[in-house]
């Protein structure tokens, strides 16, 4: 059988002792994922708003340290890449795949008038001679896309917001020829993720998710009717996974209740359940909490909603969380919305590596059969979070994967 590693968000105790060195994955037994998100090439949208030639490592080159010890800006080892350009795509998969990462799961992004940031995709991985090392999947990330790249604190506090540029709802209508794109696009692709037999595809925005349809009722006959679609394509099933949050972060995000989020999950007929970022369940010191107390307050989350939920939960290890390149460098930097929020401090590669090993600890206890995680993220750089080599840690946090889960 083929061997299976993912990763995605949600993160959980474990206890491994002895090194672990280059070691192979046994079968299918764990599935590691990571977090993709495609705003590091030239998208029209973003011409439109930011200017030509605008890509999102323009925040990273212009981000500084904002308070002592605040390690910024932060320098990808392999230069400002294109990941539009499959061959550029193709140094991240090897790479990805040569550290233990089975798939990518991107954030996708599909509004009423259509895609955004899916270049990525459609031109760099599949594009990418050796798009087949490693599978990938979509979360649609159907968020309210608003203007904070980057963001001034007076815009963040004002009684609007920032500007609002792409409403997260869709209609009915482009839900229906949306559903019918995702399958005739991606789902044929040989190398999208499956889970026996099931393209796996995910939501963020549950709450954005629900208004589409205006009941819960009604939720449940569009996911039965994308669920049909995808068996009469010729697929065992659909499997589809809820991103659920215990705290919001971005401004347009809403809270569900969190009591009854699992039965009511079941119901609508989803599949299983996710963590996208530690953040969604911790709220960090400002201006910066060290990693490790972070985690801590996760797993104590993990352990406790895995308990609550009947739907299998695949949790989450974060590798960093800093989104003051996203602030405006020449404002003052103060506990605000998002991104005005603290840090990850001392997230170093071994305390990385700590966190895999009790995330592994973690699904061994809970989860039997194909064990699942994701990871956040292959290149959150504007956020702190990525396993893309830097300038300082180089391959660091890659080979901690390895060496953790194997190649």
């Amino acid at each position: 059988m083929r061997h299976v590693c993912y990763i995605l968000l949600l993160t959980f105790p474990v206890l491994l002792t002895g090194s672990c060195n280059s070691k192979q994955k046994t079968g299918d037994e764990y599935t590691i994922a990571s977090y993709y998100f495609p705003n590091y090439h030239v998208d029209n949208r973003n011409v439109k708003v930011h200017g030509e030639g605008w890509t999102e490592w323009e925040l990273v080159k212009n981000a500084r340290p904002r308070f002592e010890g605040h390690q910024q800006p932060k320098v990808p080892q392999w230069g400002y890449t294109d990941e539009a350009d499959p061959e550029q795509m193709a140094q991240k998969i090897d790479a990805a795949a040569d550290h233990g990462i089975d798939a990518f799961i991107f954030d996708w992004y599909y509004y009423n008038d259509g895609l955004f940031l899916q270049r990525a995709i459609h031109e760099g991985f599949m594009g990418a001679k050796n798009n087949d090392r490693i599978k990938f999947a979509l979360m649609w990330a159907n968020h309210d896309w608003i203007d904070i790249h980057p963001v001034d604190s007076a815009t963040v506090m004002s009684p609007d917001g920032p500007e609002l540029l792409y409403p997260g709802v869709i209609s009915l209508e482009t839900w229906d020829s949306m559903t019918d794109f995702i399958i005739s696009e991606y789902f044929e692709h040989p190398s999208y993720w499956t889970i026996n037999g099931a393209p796996y595809f995910s939501i963020y925005d549950l709450n954005r998710f629900l208004k589409i349809f205006g009941s819960a009722e009604e939720t449940a006959a569009g996911i039965r009717n994308f669920r049909n679609k995808v068996k009469a394509a010729g697929f065992n099933d659909l499997h589809l996974n809820a991103v659920v949050w215990g705290r919001t972060v971005l401004p347009s995000e809403e809270m569900i209740d969190q009591e009854k989020i699992g039965e009511f999950l079941e119901g609508l007929g989803f599949t299983s359940t996710t963590s996208y970022v530690w953040v969604h369940h911790v709220k960090q010191t400002f201006p910066g909490e060290d990693y490790n107390k972070v985690k801590q307050r996760y797993m104590d989350h993990a352990e406790r909603y895995s308990r609550k939920v009947n739907l299998p939960y695949f949790p989450n290890v974060t590798m960093g969380w800093d989104s003051s390149p996203r602030c405006d460098q020449d404002d003052t930097f103060r506990e605000l919305r998002y991104p005005f929020t603290g840090v990850f401090l001392n997230n170093t590669p071994e305390n990385f590596r700590q966190a895999l090993i009790e995330m592994k600890a973690f699904l061994d206890k809970q989860l039997e059969g194909q064990k699942i995680m994701n990871i956040n993220c292959w290149n959150e750089w504007t956020e702190g979070s990525y396993l893309e080599p830097d300038t300082i840690h180089g391959m660091a946090y890659l080979e901690a994967v390895r060496e953790v889960f194997g190649e």
